[in-house]
Parts: structure tokens; sequence; C-alpha cells
């Protein structure tokens, strides 16, 4: 076997994610994704920490994005357009990048600790949004609220995008849960 395989963190994520779904990821070793993956598990070593992380590869990168993109937007309009816009461009280069976004959906819902490390990495995607709109002026007060309700707004846009088997694009997904979400807070008539 060669001493380096340039394709072998993407072997061991398909194998990884292969695995979960078969077994439940609860019953998947590091040792069976590296032998799914035709590599040793020092080999898994080499890519990975432990079997949480080959699931979760990249998805450090998400709140970093999403900051850069708040910071770089190039008009002063509301906060709220800012962050639609930025997290419509981030998520459209996300799920580009997701394969098969349906089934690591499933293994997540399946495992009470990979949705804790979901719900970690949207607290750090909220916060990273938070901190960028308060970069750009946003009042701490505001900027929290917003991000909260941006995050929930980007979660709720990919599963969207997942149960539509991808036809729409990502940015009109985050762009109808947004108007889902403002038409159920518009002024009206309360019960």
């Amino acid at each position: 076997m060669a001493r380096w395989d340039p394709g072998a963190s993407d072997r061991l994520r398909k194998a990884a994610w292969d695995l979960c779904l078969e077994r439940g990821y609860d019953e998947v070793t590091v040792s069976q994704i590296a032998e799914r993956a035709g590599l040793t598990r020092r080999s898994f070593s080499r890519h990975f920490s432990d079997k949480r992380e080959v699931l979760f590869a990249g998805s450090d990168q998400l709140a970093a994005a999403a900051a850069a993109a708040i910071l770089a937007a190039d008009h002063d309009g509301p906060p709220l357009a800012v962050m639609l816009e930025a997290l419509a461009a981030v998520g459209a280069l996300m799920v580009e990048q997701i394969d098969h976004a349906a089934r690591r959906r499933a293994v997540i819902a399946a495992s009470a600790e990979l949705q804790e490390r979901e719900r970690t990495k949207l607290a750090a995607l909220s916060t990273a949004i938070g901190d960028a709109l308060r970069l750009r002026g946003v009042e701490p007060g505001t900027a929290v609220p917003l991000a909260q309700v941006g995050t929930i707004i980007f979660q709720n846009a990919f599963d969207r995008w997942i149960d539509d088997d991808a036809h729409a694009g990502f940015g009109p997904c985050l762009h109808a849960v947004a108007a889902t979400l403002s038409h159920a807070l518009a002024p009206g008539p309360r019960l």
C-alpha cells in the first residue's frame, strides 16, 4: 500500500458514512472504517483524530466562512439583509461540497452524540455571525438574536434543500425559509 494516498480522506469519509448508515454510529469502529476504505488504522489517524471527526470533516470552516462573508458584504443595507445574502452565498458553496446530504442527516438523527456535535457546530455558527454583525456596527442587543435567527434560517434552509433533492438551490431555499418566518412574525390579528 502506498505511503501517501491522495484520495484517502475522501475514501475514509465515504466508508464512515456508509458504515454508520448500515450499522449505526455507535456500532462502527475506526478500524472498520479504515478497513472499508482499504486503509490501515494508522492511515485513518493521519487524517482524522476520531470517528466523529471523519463525519464532520470541514464543518469547522462554516462559522469562519459565514463571518468572512458578512464582513465582506459590500453594501450597508439592513443587518438582516446583509446576513441573509452572506448565508445564501456560504450555503451555496457548502452544498456543492456535500455528498449524500440526506444520508448524513439520517446518521446524525440516529445518534445523540452526533446531534450534540451538530448543535455545537450551529452554536459556533451563531457566535460567528453575531461577532461579524457587531464588527459591522450592529448593536449587541440586535446582533445576538439576529445571529440566532440567522442560524435557525440557515439550518432549516439546509433541510429544505435536502428535502427538495437539491433542485431549488440553496439560496432560494434560504430565502423561502426567511420569507416563511417573516410572514409568521408579521403584525396582524392575534389569537
